[in-house]
């Protein structure tokens, strides 16, 4: 597939990293020097300066027979009049944009990407991906990691195994012998910094950092499995009133199971802007760093503190002081990814990356077959993909022992109908049904030749 990459910071970077490493033609296009020679000298990707949304560069990047074009500059406009120019003048017939202004994301404006508009097919808007993240994140206080899938079903948790894992040194093989009942499956482990599929025979140990799939009528119990508990959050401490801040404080507000969120932002028109459009959450002017000001939120009551201005040293600052002020969670937004490491020495308990939170969006709407969510996991190590099986679809029909899955692949999740089954060898994967995937990075191209069918690529 011939993609374009309007756009060359850290997720047009990372999409042309995934893109260009399973053998698509890439080009990156930026206006930047530097960053366009970043990609060409790390990538195997073709490299074009100058602005994404000019005709004559979009025909040097070869527009003319491109199948797809992302764009994802910083600048909005810029990524809109792209998309335009895309499809008046080359006829581009898959268009993403990345949007971040909220005006443009208002569902009143939906008319806006119609084709006889501005012929944009997909939206992401990296806000509320990262709102999205931070709920998920509060709502999963043991782990490090968690998205949901089939349509929330079931669920991932990155869980760090400690000394009170009731199965450590247990081969996995084991654990449905011992918890026959029990629908989780640990299809990832990283150990000594490296992240693999592991295989029956592998065991868990302290220090292990493990991703599992979880029915979520089974979440509870395996967590107490593997050593964590469910605690319920119901005092939450935002720092940072921005757009993802706000955000996250009218979903809270939203929901049934109340949360008394209280929000402290230092920019006086944000907090101004926070205070008239939130009705439950008390807004505080002033510093997240201010100890007298975490004292009055009364920091030492909540149950999770959730950093997200826009600076990532400020937000790593503000989780370690709330956390030296008696809150027992403390969750930062990082943007940086080389800043991750200090996470865990820090005692940063979970950390939100907008990249990948924006990555795995976008990642959705480029992979073949009847794929319905991608989600990228550590530094685009692998991914979970939830797809829907095709009666044309290599693996229909087929037990789950007899597919030839690549080493660093395994099945995490199959639905039938409504129910998620407890998988074994035995299952047979059937047309219609929607599977999960865990895939190392090196072996989605398997995974997609294993979806995908000639007659539905998108």
């Amino acid at each position: 597939m011939k993609v374009i990459i309007c756009g060359a910071g850290q997720v047009g970077w990372q999409i042309a990293r995934h893109l260009s490493g399973e053998r698509n033609d890439v080009t990156v296009v930026d206006n930047n020097p530097d960053l366009v020679r970043r990609a060409t000298d790390t990538l195997d990707v073709q490299g074009i300066a100058g602005f994404a949304s000019y005709p004559d560069v979009l025909d040097r990047a070869g527009a003319r027979d491109a199948e797809m074009i992302i764009a994802a500059t910083y600048s909005d406009e810029v990524n809109m009049v792209t998309c335009q120019v895309a499809h008046s003048i080359f006829s581009i017939p898959r268009k993403i944009a990345r949007l971040r202004a909220q005006s443009y994301l208002d569902a009143i404006y939906s008319d806006l990407y119609r084709r006889d508009h501005l012929p944009i097919d997909v939206v992401i808007s990296p806000e509320r991906e990262v709102a999205d993240a931070a709920l998920q994140r509060l709502g999963a206080p043991s782990a490090f990691d968690t998205e949901t899938f089939l349509d929330e079903r079931a669920r991932l948790f990155g869980l760090t195994i400690e000394e009170d894992c009731a199965v450590v040194n247990t081969p996995l093989r084991q654990l449905t012998d011992l918890f026959s009942t029990l629908r989780a499956v640990v299809v990832g482990v990283r150990r000594d910094g490296t992240l693999f599929a592991p295989e029956p025979e592998d065991q868990i140990f302290i220090g292990d950092s493990v991703y599992v799939m979880v029915h979520r009528d089974d979440v509870t119990r395996t967590l107490e499995v593997f050593g964590k508990s469910q605690r319920k959050q119901e005092r939450v401490v935002l720092i940072g009133g921005g757009n993802v801040g706000l955000m996250v404080a009218r979903a809270l507000e939203e929901r049934t199971d109340r949360i008394r969120a209280k929000v402290i932002e230092k920019d006086r028109r944000a907090a101004e802007r926070a205070a008239e459009e939130l009705e439950k959450t008390i807004v505080l002017y002033g510093d997240g760093l201010d100890t007298s000001l975490l004292s009055e939120a009364n920091i030492d009551r909540a149950d999770a503190v959730l950093c997200v201005t826009d600076d990532d040293k400020t937000n790593m600052l503000a989780a370690v002081r709330a956390k030296a002020e008696g809150c027992p969670m403390a969750i930062a937004l990082i943007n940086d990814p080389t800043l991750t490491a200090m996470m865990e020495p820090l005692g940063i308990d979970a950390y939100i990356n907008p990249r990948a939170t924006t990555v795995s969006s976008i990642l959705r709407h480029i992979r073949h077959g009847r794929v319905r969510a991608v989600y990228s996991i550590g530094d685009a190590e692998a991914e979970v993909i939830e797809a829907e099986v095709l009666s044309t679809s290599p693996i229909a029909g087929s037990r789950i022992r007899d597919i030839d899955f690549p080493e660093g692949v395994l099945v995490a999740a199959l639905r039938k109908g409504d129910d998620v089954v407890k998988l074994r060898g035995s299952t047979r994967v059937e047309e219609g049904d929607q599977i999960v995937i865990f895939a190392l990075s090196k072996d989605v191209p398997a995974v997609e030749t294993l979806l995908q069918v000639s007659i539905d690529f998108f």
